[in-house]
């Protein structure tokens, strides 16, 4: 059985809800991601951050990044998976959701993250085609 443990990009970081969206798009440069979680002062997952949400919901909107936090971003509710759960089940999370990133989380700490590129790097050619045609398609024109 494959996990979401075999498959996530280990070592994944968060930032905290406290932190500026400048500081969050600098820690995506160094760690050469496009997407963040978002940690609470209960080191909780309270979010995710992209790099498309800084520049459409904060740059775009006219605001600055130095100014606005990563816990003003936060919207919605987090969906995580455990390292233990079935890539099955990571799928099914992913596609209920239409999300394309997946925090994973081990003994209630974050352990890493599952991307696209890593369903690409570990699933065969029917589960990658059923997983694109289910977030994709389901999505319509709202995420360009």
């Amino acid at each position: 059985m494959t996990t979401a443990g075999d498959i996530m990009h280990r070592g994944a970081r968060w930032i905290p809800a406290h932190e500026t969206l400048d500081r969050a798009a600098q820690l995506m440069r160094e760690l050469g991601v496009g997407a963040l979680p978002i940690g609470d002062d209960n080191d909780r997952l309270c979010g995710i951050l992209t790099d498309r949400d800084i520049v459409v919901g904060c740059v775009a909107m006219g605001h600055d990044p130095s100014k606005v936090t990563a816990g003003e971003m936060a919207n919605g509710t987090p969906r995580w998976i455990e390292a233990s759960a079935d890539v099955d089940e990571v799928l099914r999370e992913m596609q209920d959701h239409q999300i394309r990133r997946l925090p994973v989380i081990e003994n209630k700490r974050l352990v890493g993250m599952i991307s696209e590129a890593d369903l690409a790097r570990h699933l065969n050619d029917d589960q990658i085609a059923s997983w694109v045609e289910n977030v994709y398609a389901m999505s319509g024109t709202s995420r360009q």
